[in-house]
């Protein structure tokens, strides 16, 4: 067969691009945030390394350093695969309080393979306050709708933590309560945001949720397979797990 080494080849020249795409955008970040200010930081995101996709880094509204970890939104992103689609002027708000107005816009090689992220995050917290200032002396301020809060940082273990408590909120109850179709639904929703990408992520999830990590394996396997139940389906009146004791 010859297709092995001319498909080797390819994914050699697909990396050498992509390799070239963000090391020539290395230096533009701080072009970018030198002309934004203090309020301003620009990250470029290598998709290929998630664990520590932070490749780039220019100013300090998320604290990050280069080598440091994504967002829950660059999870969603990673997640999506080659569907990525750029997401421009949103709102988040940091674990410290700091609101975010944010832009991530997907890196492709000339395959349009998306590996990567250019994103830039102003602080906007001073501007709003003014904002709010301004509106409420002139007695047309609205209460908006609060952005949600979002986990940046340099260690990939907080972001998944949050994930995890974001998916348990929606369900409250303890794991051993949870039927069969909510244990599915809660990795499928994990599997969607990009979790079980990350090296050891399994591990971390079923150390969260006190669950073996081969009954961890054995839910994110049927998750990908088993058929969704319908949307509003009542949950039953017995809970007890049909898969494992875990």
């Amino acid at each position: 067969m010859t297709d092995g080494p001319a498909a080797a080849s390819g994914t050699d020249a697909a990396r050498a691009e992509q390799d070239a795409i963000i090391a020539a955008l290395s230096p533009v970040v701080d072009g970018i945030a030198a002309t934004f200010g203090s309020f301003c930081e620009v990250v470029v995101h290598d998709f290929r390394r998630p664990e520590r996709s932070v490749v780039a880094l220019a100013g300090s509204v998320t604290g990050r350093g280069v080598g440091g970890a994504m967002s829950e939104i660059g999870m969603k992103l990673l997640a999506a695969g080659d569907e990525a689609r750029d997401e421009l002027n949103y709102l988040t708000r940091t674990r410290d309080g700091k609101l975010v107005k944010s832009s991530t816009m997907v890196l492709r090689d000339s395959g349009g393979t998306a590996f990567g992220a250019l994103c830039v995050n102003l602080d906007v917290t001073a501007v709003h306050q003014v904002h709010a200032l301004v509106g409420g002396l002139a007695g047309v301020a609205a209460a908006p709708e609060a952005p949600p809060t979002t986990t940046f940082g340099d260690d990939i273990t907080a972001v998944l933590d949050a994930i995890v408590d974001a998916g348990r909120l929606r369900r409250p109850e303890p794991w051993p309560q949870l039927s069969r179709e909510e244990r599915l639904e809660l990795f499928r929703d994990l599997d969607r945001q990009g979790v079980f990408a990350v090296r050891g992520a399994v591990q971390q999830i079923a150390a969260r949720l006190g669950i073996s990590r081969a009954s961890a394996y054995n839910y994110l396997a049927a998750a990908r397979t088993a058929p969704e139940a319908p949307r509003g389906t009542a949950r039953p009146a017995t809970t007890a797990p049909q898969m494992t004791d875990d």
